[in-house]
């Protein structure tokens, strides 16, 4: 990846030049001690994560027929069992998590409140965005408020690159930087790649999902040098795995800049929770790893794992990422001790797989990811089948059109 390597070089010459590349300023605040105590098991705590109290307003809405609650409705208690949330590690109830949090909010408040190239930037922050990059293999990280701003903030930085080699000029056509997505990939990659199109950057084709054929001839095809794939790891509308093997061979082959986001595997798959691409041993091969914070890990946030050159460009280029105000300490707390808790009480990952071989095994369905998606069709079907559920005690949202396209209405069931 040396063609990559002088480029990014290249923009952070540029910006050195004029004056804007950006570093963060670090707020000196005491390190967090380690969580005192793990656990061999599940404990009660971690039910919390999957019962709900529906406000019975809101539960009659989502039951009435026509405008109509029957008596029937009325009746159905509005304590439901969770299927749809992203909690997969039931790390956002652990006391080791809720004592991070408090106690980080009693020395600290919310924290400095500014964004991270101001005075948001803190040693907490720095200490996870560091067990981030040694989960994903990566030699440095970018902690993010979001995953969606992590998206956008990467695909911006990306397509600054040909506008930074122009040299004050818009990128001529052959200078601009062609980028290959999955077309299933989530809507902060898509919109990030809509940003960099209408700043004429960059020059999208998406290859059809998971068809490598046609991404194959989609860059054979494609005079732009400067090439780039963005995958999400697992698709959450469909919860299948991207082909990551046949990925990193097409990378030997014409040396593009492989981009994963791996929002729904951090801590939920690998051996070690670094996520799919260490469940298929790749982690070397990707170039840059986004992931989530409010899923696997439980707490909230996005981050980037990279090189550091690529960290500087992107902090100073990313501009989700520049013009947001950065994470609250307390928040920042939890993740920390989430990540620890993680390596800790590895029996969570393991039963995360064993629930869904189960749930395969109960429903004869092919299963390959914690996201099982069943498709029903019509919006009236899955709003009839949504309530049915709801009346059996569990919360699974039906996902509709614009979401997804129509007559192919479905649930996510987590």
């Amino acid at each position: 990846m040396a063609r990559w390597d002088a480029l990014v070089d290249a923009a952070l010459a540029s910006l050195a030049a004029r004056r804007l590349l950006f570093n963060t300023r670090l707020i000196s605040l005491t390190p967090p001690l380690a969580p005192s105590e793990t656990f061999a098991g599940p404990e009660p705590w971690d039910r919390d994560t999957v019962e709900v109290q529906i406000d019975r307003n809101s539960l009659q809405q989502w039951l009435a027929a026509n405008g109509v609650v029957s008596s029937q409705e009325d009746e159905v208690n509005g304590k439901l069992v969770l299927f749809s949330g992203n909690d997969y590690m039931c790390l956002s109830s652990h006391p080791a998590v809720r004592e991070a949090a408090v106690k980080a909010a009693q020395e600290y408040g919310m924290g400095p409140r500014g964004s991270s190239l101001i005075c948001g930037y803190t040693t907490y922050h720095k200490l996870v965005e560091e067990s981030l990059a040694e989960l994903q293999k990566k030699e440095d990280c970018l902690l993010c408020p979001t995953g969606f701003s992590a998206n956008t903030a990467v695909m911006t930085a990306l397509g600054s690159i040909s506008s930074l080699l122009s040299a004050g000029r818009k990128p001529a056509e052959d200078e601009r930087i062609a980028i290959f997505s999955d077309a299933l990939n989530h809507a902060s990659t898509i919109d990030g790649i809509r940003l960099v199109e209408r700043q004429q950057e960059a020059v999208a084709f998406v290859y059809r999902h998971r068809d490598m054929s046609h991404l194959d001839s989609l860059l054979s095809s494609c005079s732009l040098e400067r090439k780039v794939v963005v995958t999400d790891s697992i698709f959450s509308m469909d919860g299948d795995f991207a082909l990551l093997p046949e990925l990193v061979k097409l990378r030997r082959k014409y040396g593009f800049l492989l981009v994963v986001d791996d929002a729904h595997g951090t801590l939920v798959c690998g051996e070690n929770g670094g996520g799919v691409p260490e469940l298929f041993g790749c982690e070397n091969n990707i170039d840059i790893c986004l992931g989530s914070l409010s899923k696997g890990v439980g707490c909230q946030g996005g981050f980037i794992a990279c090189s550091t050159p690529w960290k500087r460009l992107i902090l100073s280029r990313g501009r989700s990422f520049i013009f947001s105000t950065s994470l609250p300490v307390p928040v920042v707390a939890s993740v920390n001790a989430a990540i620890y808790v993680s390596k800790k009480e590895i029996w969570r990952r393991s039963t995360i797989w064993e629930h869904v071989r189960y749930f395969a095994s109960l429903t004869k369905l092919e299963i390959t990811s914690p996201i099982i998606v069943i498709v029903v069709g019509s919006e009236e079907a899955a709003v009839s089948a949504h309530r049915h559920l709801l009346r059996s005690g569990f919360l699974v949202q039906p996902i509709r059109p614009p979401v997804v396209p129509p007559n192919s209405s479905r649930f996510q069931i987590i």
